[in-house]
């Protein structure tokens, strides 16, 4: 963990150096752009000038993606050397953990312990873990006739472009990223312009990594503009998208009006979180309950924003997640002692106000916060805020918010608890208390969801995968499966 004191943060946050130019080809490209702002949620102050890549910029990166592909080492060398590259990459992210760390918390406004404990430990771990991989994988010989040898190879797709969001900026990168080089293929990054600033750096460590150029660029820019010239791109083979249902849509459009290329989508979600009276322990259910919907602000597509209780414990567990919400430390994201820092921006911060509004208009009950806190910091900073008394068809049951707002319902027996919580167009994650292995069972396969955690959320490693069913997407993140996205089966017959 680190140690660094709230003083030292502020001291290294005035002193800190941010480029906001483009790295395309290995090497840092200010484009022709324009520039837009990269404004702190922290306290509203501008960070930086980011380069404001558009169609132009976009082909130069895709164009040297696709040289570093058809010509270059990358694809071409052992698995094994393109696994070290990833593994010194991973060396080089932690040597610079507390500068990104830093990075990441001015730009979107986390808590810095958390960029630094969570988020950065979890994108060290993602490059290194499959740098170790890359060599571990191996082709198949299928069984044939005795006249006929048949060979099944993998190779790496070609030129892949990945959009990810403001939320875990990279945490997520890392997820599309490293897979995808270390299948062999080269990357467009784009950011989300509300935090490019620690992808950038990610480029330009790539490069000192030694990855050749053009084998990872990153492009800032707006999503309507430089997304949307990646995902028409007719040299860009796979698209990952990590953000929206609804911009998800729009990639899948973009394929079909350019090259048809793989779009992999992971999107909303409206995870519900079911507390049976059996739970082992409610107060930990509780405690759970509060840390996930207010962890990151709530800005997390598996936040488990709708809390489903058995109505013979509803008001216990609903009244230890209000106490919770109502202790939470919210302040600046600088000072180690916050515990939920600012939101994104005053666009987002107006979104989420306008549902607790809406919140208010369809009868449900307020119970804590729903208001905005911390006004003379120029920040934008929420309460946290717990509503029960939600009926199911209302707007905050189904519909994401992606803030630290709790929606409380109420069921009476396992079935009901099944059908409220795949009652949804999503379904990304899931959570599940109880005590009865059959129970568990039962429920998680029930559940319609890509991860249900049982007795725990948020928990688990790379070795498993991630992703949706319905409208949260479809492929998966992490472990060996992500793989498959980023590259092609390849079947030769040899008639003996």
């Amino acid at each position: 963990m680190s140690a660094v004191t709230h003083d030292e943060w502020l001291r290294r946050a005035k002193a800190l150096e941010i480029s906001g130019a483009h790295h395309i080809d290995g090497a840092d490209e200010p484009g022709g752009g324009g520039t837009f702002h990269a404004v702190s949620p922290r306290d509203g102050r501008v960070l930086a000038e980011v380069a404001d890549g558009g169609p132009a910029e976009v082909d130069a990166a895709v164009a040297a993606a696709r040289r570093a592909f058809d010509h270059g080492p990358w694809p071409r060398l052992a698995p094994a050397d393109r696994g070290r590259a990833l593994v010194r990459l991973a060396e080089l992210i932690e040597d610079n953990r507390e500068s990104l760390a830093l990075t990441v918390s001015l730009e979107m406004g986390k808590p810095v312990t958390d960029a630094h404990d969570i988020e950065l430990r979890a994108a060290i771990g993602t490059f290194r873990w499959y740098g170790q991989l890359a060599d571990k994988l191996t082709d198949e010989s299928p069984h044939t006739a005795s006249d006929a040898l048949a060979l099944v190879t993998r190779e790496p797709a070609g030129v892949v472009g990945a959009v990810v969001p403001w939320n875990f900026p990279l945490t997520l990168a890392g997820w599309k990223v490293a897979p995808a080089l270390a299948a062999g293929c080269t990357v467009v990054l784009k950011p989300s312009e509300n935090s490019p600033l620690s992808a950038l750096l990610l480029g330009r460590l790539a490069t000192e990594a030694g990855l050749p150029p053009g084998v990872l660029n990153v492009v800032g820019g707006r999503g309507p503009v430089a997304g949307r010239a990646l995902g028409l791109h007719p040299d860009v083979d796979v698209l990952a998208f990590t953000g929206s249902t609804a911009v998800g849509r729009h990639f899948l459009r973009y394929a079909a009006d350019s090259n048809l290329k793989r779009v992999w989508l992971e999107l909303g979600g409206k995870s519900p979180n079911i507390v049976l009276p059996d739970a082992p322990d409610l107060d930990r259910a509780a405690a759970t309950a509060a840390w996930g919907i207010f962890f990151n602000q709530g800005e997390m597509c598996t936040a488990p924003s709708r809390l489903l209780v058995h109505s013979t414990v509803a008001e216990q567990v609903t009244e230890a997640v209000v106490r919770r919400a109502r202790a939470l430390r919210v302040g600046d994201p600088l000072d180690p002692a916050t515990e939920m820092g600012a939101l994104v921006g005053e666009a987002h911060l107006g979104r989420v106000l306008d549902h607790i509004a809406t919140g208010h208009d369809e009868g449900a009950r307020l119970r804590t916060g729903g208001a905005r806190t911390l006004t003379g910091t120029g920040g934008t900073y929420l309460e946290p805020t717990v509503f029960d008394q939600v009926t199911p068809a209302s707007r905050l049951a189904r519909e994401e918010i992606f803030g630290p707002v709790l929606s409380v319902l109420p069921f009476d027996d396992l079935d009901e608890a099944i059908r409220l919580a795949n009652a949804t167009e999503y379904g990304l994650a899931a959570g599940l208390w109880t005590s009865d292995l059959t129970t568990a069972h039962r429920a998680s396969r029930a559940l319609r969801a890509g991860t249900v955690w049982v007795n725990c959320y948020e928990e688990g490693d790379l070795t498993v995968p991630f992703g949706g069913y319905k409208q949260s997407g479809n492929g998966r993140d992490k472990s060996a499966h992500a793989l498959e996205k980023y590259t092609e089966l390849k079947t030769t017959w040899i008639q003996l």
